[in-house]
């Protein structure tokens, strides 16, 4: 039985859910403990005297979470499930990654050069990407990666001609094809990728992807193995996933090819009322699928998790700086991030809870407008946030469930820096990404 979000409380026969309710457990690290004071631990750390020490905005990653959920993901799909490092990268998570027995995903030059400075081994890595340029492939096929996953007949066209004069290559690249399997998935449109109207892969429905195929099996200096699909990102249904599942799997059975991928996209829960699917749930559905599709069973299916592994793994923590009462109207509290830490609110209108961690397990009766710094009117991080009423200037305030596409999407708007990244462990607390200064920002100027 596919598991999905709580519903909603329209539905006939249900309560309104208590908004002034505690946070809910489920939305906090795996390590996460509540004092008797109300006080929050992550791994055995104080994450307020943490803020203390380390200043704000601060990101603040369970590192025991981060390896169970790789775990999971392999023991869910198997040998070449791969992390989607888009959802958060860094030296010491793509060295977690890798050390916990996944693969990884990387779209951009920078993202390859991450993984390999930090030792993971080419053939671990799978290079994405719907307009990889030259220095790209060039560089993924000198360092050997594992994988290509092909998007486009330019780049099939780009491919050829790098392969054909490349001499230092250790061999001929492994690619994937990239289709569009045509499912419309139910979440934000910017967060679809498998419908026809889509910058991604080939169309299965066109034709797009047998043509795809075909001229990549044509090419004596490149190894088609296998097959690739997407269809979105904060997914639900598992038949959703099902469905792509079924659609790719009749798309690569009489390929005969060793290799199926379905992708990335599991959705996790941000809210108090909200659940989502297990990473077992998801590759049982795809599983499933593939066997009825007529998929040989000696194919490899895997997936490429990256929300799922690092989203629930991190609360990020600012300090209330201003607290601003519009009789009538609202009350807007403002922290010392924003929309440069967090632009999801502003991208996708995602939402979040918030809660104090001095008082994690208080009641938040008080409703208001988390907002950030910066100099526009949607800097908003959590629109009708439920507070304590006692949250005044000077609070450690944190939001949860920040551990994907915050750090990654950061930006440094109005100049900002970028806050700084810490894994917590055992009972202490280490730099991941030290926190950027203004002198690294006038780095770049000449």
């Amino acid at each position: 039985m596919s598991a999905g979000p709580v519903p909603t409380p329209a539905d006939p026969g249900l309560r309104t859910p208590d908004r002034d309710a505690p946070l809910a457990p489920h939305l906090l690290p795996d390590s996460a403990t509540v004092a008797p004071d109300g006080r929050l631990t992550v791994a055995g750390v104080d994450v307020v005297e943490l803020a203390e020490e380390m200043g704000t905005p601060l990101f603040v990653y369970d590192e025991a979470h981060l390896r169970a959920q790789c775990r999971e993901a392999v023991d869910a799909w198997g040998e070449g499930v791969a992390y989607a490092t888009k959802a958060f990268l860094c030296l010491a998570m793509a060295r977690l990654a890798h050390e916990e027995g996944m693969h990884l995903d990387v779209s951009t030059l920078g993202e390859l050069e991450v993984a390999l400075a930090a030792g993971v081994p080419p053939g671990k890595l799978i290079l994405h990407g719907n307009n990889k340029s030259d220095e790209e492939l060039t560089a993924a096929i000198d360092s050997g990666v594992g994988r290509i996953v092909v998007d486009s007949f330019d780049e099939i066209a780009r491919l050829g001609r790098i392969t054909d004069v490349a001499q230092s290559s250790p061999g001929r690249p492994k690619v994937l094809v990239r289709v569009s399997p045509g499912v419309e998935v139910h979440t934000h449109e910017y967060l679809r990728t498998g419908q026809e109207d889509t910058k991604f892969g080939f169309s299965v429905v066109s034709g797009a992807a047998s043509r795809a195929v075909a001229a990549l099996e044509l090419m004596p200096t490149v190894d088609l193995v296998g097959v690739h699909a997407h269809i979105g990102s904060q997914v639900f249904d598992v038949a959703n996933f099902e469905e792509a599942a079924r659609v790719i799997g009749e798309f690569a059975a009489p390929l005969e090819l060793p290799e199926l991928v379905v992708g990335g996209g599991l959705g996790v829960a941000y809210l108090n009322d909200e659940r989502a699917p297990t990473q077992h749930e998801w590759a049982e559905a795809a599983r499933r699928a593939c066997t009825k599709a007529g998929v040989d069973p000696a194919t490899r299916i895997t997936a490429e998790p990256g929300r799922a592994i690092v989203a629930t793994a991190a609360i990020t923590l600012y300090r209330v700086g201003t607290i601003k009462d519009l009789p009538g109207i609202r009350t807007y509290v403002a922290v010392d991030g924003g929309m440069s830490d967090n632009p999801r609110p502003v991208l996708y209108g995602s939402g979040y809870e918030a809660f104090l961690p001095r008082a994690t397990g208080a009641r938040r009766p008080r409703v208001v407008r988390v907002v950030g710094k910066h100099c526009e009117t949607g800097d908003v991080i959590v629109d009708d946030a439920h507070v304590p009423d006692d949250l005044r200037v000077g609070d450690i305030l944190a939001t949860p469930v920040t551990g994907a596409y915050g750090y990654s999407m950061a930006s440094t708007y109005n100049r900002v820096p970028r806050p700084a990244v810490v894994f917590v462990r055992d009972g202490s607390a280490s730099v991941a990404v030290r926190r950027e200064t203004v002198q690294d920002l006038l780095r770049l100027e000449s």
